[in-house]
């Protein structure tokens, strides 16, 4: 190979983003030999070629991946290399998972002393809870209460509300003992959601409060702790004691709409609510319109939303049919299943220039 076609390893080194010290140790691993050794002063040399190759062993090694599985992914075609990958990120997460769930007991049982017992739920009708509430949470700068789920248990029931701000979902259960207190503090929603699996093979659930979060008690399966989080809740309650009256109602298939939501092109659907039924538009004129039919009381509104914000909003409904609510085009919508009122969830609209 001419020599003006390669570079020495200080010069590859700055080229890869490799130290020269790791291109040496990849050297003598055999995953990355130079192309060319002066046999008199040893000196390495790396060709052009070799970059594309080192840049990926850098950037494999920075998801801690180990040598065996890096050489395994360098010496693979594109779709193996990608499940390889794959299969060492979803170890690392479950690896990550287990590691925080055990530091969260260690944390727990730290001082906190026995927990005071709060609810007693059945297991499948919570873990559905959870997953359905938990889709209106989000994590934001700032206000870290707004990525839990908050949890408020009176003498007959027991709440579950997230709000994102721009969507919030509650839904409230039947407890399967009389709770003998009533409790509220807004926990970990990422800790829940990884409990929710346990939580669905265990055919009652009992929570207990400690000072610093809830214990989530399964027979026959470890208790999992789920931290409080910091920060004032957003004041859901009066957000929904000051809605609106309800202007305009419709009844339409849960199945039906979401259908139509997914072949719909575009980040914003609109819903134009009249007499007919319920149609799905665009803004984009070129583009028709889906007619969904449906039971319609009220005045005719057309109003527009974000759909990742009316997706999850419809997708959790309980239930065949849904029951929208409607005030008014620049007005919150109140989405709930048509059988099952247990559940609601408020959808906030976008203006109809389509800005938020």
């Amino acid at each position: 190979m001419p020599k003006y076609e390669l570079m020495p390893i200080g010069a590859f080194a700055q080229r890869s983003g490799l130290t020269s010290s790791a291109l040496r140790f990849y050297a003598d691993s055999g995953l990355l030999p130079p192309a060319e050794v002066d046999p008199v002063s040893g000196y390495r040399y790396y060709s052009t070629d070799q970059v594309a190759r080192a840049s990926v062993l850098r950037r494999l090694r920075e998801l801690a991946m180990p040598l065996v599985a890096v050489e395994a992914v360098l010496g693979s075609g594109a779709d193996e290399a990608s499940r390889l990958i794959d299969e060492h990120v979803a170890k690392i997460v479950g690896d990550a998972a287990a590691v925080q769930q055990k530091a969260a007991v260690i944390k727990a049982a730290l001082g906190t002393g026995p927990g005071l017992p709060i609810a007693a739920v059945m297991g499948p009708v919570l873990a559905d809870a959870v997953e359905q509430v938990l889709t209106a949470a989000a994590h934001e700068p700032g206000m870290p209460a707004v990525g839990g789920l908050r949890i408020e248990v009176g003498h007959e029931s027991v709440t579950l509300t997230a709000t994102d701000r721009y969507r919030l979902s509650t839904r409230t259960l039947v407890p399967a003992e009389p709770p003998s207190q009533t409790w509220a503090g807004t926990v970990n929603g990422d800790e829940l959601r990884a409990a929710v699996a346990a939580i669905r093979r265990s055919p009652l659930v009992r929570l207990d409060a400690v000072s610093n979060g809830i214990w989530v008690r399964m027979a026959d399966r470890e208790d999992r702790h789920c931290r409080l989080l910091p920060g004032e809740y957003p004041d859901h309650r009066l957000m929904l004691a000051s809605l609106g009256e309800v202007s305009t109602r419709a009844t339409v298939s849960k199945d039906l709409l979401l259908r139509a939501l997914e072949e719909h092109p575009g980040e914003r659907i609109g819903l134009h609510v009249a007499d007919d039924g319920v149609s799905v538009v665009s803004a984009d004129d070129g583009h028709p319109d889906i007619p969904l039919p449906a039971a319609v009381a009220g005045r005719a509104v057309q109003i527009w939303f974000e759909l990742t914000t009316l997706y999850p909003a419809v997708s959790t409904a309980i239930g065949p049919d849904v029951l929208l609510d409607l005030r008014g085009h620049d007005q919150p919508v109140t989405i709930r299943s048509a059988d099952r009122g247990d559940l609601t969830t408020l959808a906030m609209p976008i203006k109809p220039d389509h800005s938020t």
